[in-house]
This record gives C-alpha cells, structure tokens and sequence, in this order.
C-alpha cells in the first residue's frame, strides 16, 4: 500500500502539532507524500481557521519543509478553503496567490441566504451546535436546512475553481438519523445533483476517515451508497484522514480501502510532479 494523506492540519490552525511532526511520522510511516491543508483565514472571529497573520508564515514555514525533505518525502502546501457566498476569497485567487499545489473545497458553514447575518455551524465535536443551528438559522426546518448544505456545495462547484472536495456528506455527522434518514427520495435526489455537477467539472472526492477513528460516523465521509454512485460516474477519488495529530495521518485507510474495492473502484488519485496521476490500489 503506497501511503498519501493530502489532508492534514497541523498548529497553524486546528491541528495539534508542528507540520515537521506531522512529517516525521509519515516517514516513519514510510508514506510517499503529505499534503498540509489548514484551514482558509475566514474575515470573521474564530477559534478553527487560520488567522490572517500567520498565513505568509504557514506558507514560509511548508516551503522550507519541502525543501528539506525533499527526495525523502513529498511535501505539499494546500488549503482546505471555507465557502461561504459572498465571504469567502476566490479559491482561483487564493492558489496564485500563495502558490498553492491544491484547494480542498468545503463547506463547514451553512446559510440561510440571502440572509447572511447567521451561519449554522456543521462541524466540530458537539452536536448541541448542530441542533442549535437548525433551530436558530432554519427555524427548526431541517429538510430547509440540509437543502441548503447540498445547495451550497453545488454553488461552491459551480462558482469556484479548486481540486478536491472535502467530506462530502458531513452533513450527517451530527444527525444520527435524528433529523433526517439518509434513503429519502428527497436526500438522495440532493446527492444525486451534486454528484452529477462533481462529474460534469471532473473534480476528486476525497474519501474522508476522521469519522470513523473519531467515532463520530458509523460511515466514511462519503458513505458507501455515495461511493457506488461516484464510482457509477467514473468521478476520481483520493484517500484522506484529515488528521488533526500527527498519530491520526492514516488512521481509517485499511477499513476505507476495503470500503472504496467493494465499491468498485480499483485505483486512487496522488499528487504527482505537479499533477494528479492514477495509481493502482
């Protein structure tokens, strides 16, 4: 098994640790390449993103990595960049002008637009912020805000340029089937829509792991009904924990890539002089 991780966060924004320690276990690890990909400065207050500061020195700091380990390890610069309509920096904008490898597009906070003063959050460890979203944001209206989700993933597709997209259905992360059931003909006709705009733009999916080593998901990010669907498509698919400790950086990938054959698909995506190459799983 030839061992890539292009999501990963270290202290520079939610991680636990320095970059360089995040490389030192993956040559332990014997991988052949890492990608670093904090989380986008956001023109808000928050406590999970890169703050705008320390973005040339994010980007310093992995350039002075990749050519340390160069021939040892592929170092990789990225960002896992938030879109939010009408907030967010073009991710086009964004690669120039840090010289990015790649962009992980994702959506981490939902809005009820046109109205733009209230985002419901989608992540982090607790579930109340979820709950408490969909009642504050969506009036309680799940189905409304799920919609949303899934719209403005498909607005983010349609709208920006970028590599991968990140966690696909992290929508469900905090649901446990209490808010909605993932088999409903109006779920999956919303899956169904991304999937073919993903096709049509020839973007990876990135098959996302923290779920299950974080035991906060029964399933990857994707799950398994929307890996078939992809593979249906041809869509390609890349291999990612998004470790947020340097122990975490291949947590998950034995079961996924059991999950990701079953499925159908026989090669993944890596990073590879200066493009994206198919490789035998």
């Amino acid at each position: 098994m030839i061992l890539y991780n292009y999501h990963t966060h270290s202290s520079y924004s939610d991680g636990s640790n320095s970059p360089e320690d995040y490389i030192i276990e993956a040559l332990n690890q014997k991988f052949k390449g890492i990608g670093f990909s904090e989380h986008s400065v956001l023109p808000f207050a928050n406590e999970f993103a890169l703050q705008p500061d320390y973005e040339i020195n994010y980007c310093d700091e992995i350039s002075r990595l990749k050519e340390k380990y160069k021939g040892e390890l592929e170092v990789l610069m990225a960002l896992e960049a938030d879109y939010i309509p009408g907030l967010n920096e073009s991710f086009a904008e964004l690669k120039e002008r840090l010289s990015l490898d790649y962009i992980i597009g994702s959506v981490h906070l939902v809005g009820n637009f046109p109205k733009r003063d209230q985002l419901w959050f989608i992540d982090g460890p607790k579930y109340e912020i979820y709950d408490e979203g969909i009642n504050r944001v969506f009036e309680g209206n799940a189905r409304k805000a799920v919609t949303a989700y899934w719209h403005q993933v498909n607005h983010m597709i349609e709208n920006e340029e970028f590599d991968i997209i990140g966690h696909l259905d992290k929508i469900k992360m905090h649901n446990k089937n209490r808010w909605f059931e993932e088999d409903e003909t109006w779920y999956q006709s919303l899956v169904d829509e991304t999937i073919d705009l993903i096709a049509q733009k020839d973007l990876l999916v990135e098959i996302n792991t923290r779920g299950i080593y974080k035991k906060r998901s029964n399933d990857l990010f994707p799950n398994k009904e929307i890996i078939r669907k992809l593979n249906k498509k041809s869509v390609r698919i890349v291999l990612s924990s998004d470790a947020h400790h340097p122990s975490e950086i291949s947590l998950g990938f034995m079961e996924a890539l059991d999950t990701i054959k079953e499925c159908g698909y026989s090669n993944l995506w890596v990073y590879s002089d200066l493009s994206w190459v198919e490789t035998p799983i």
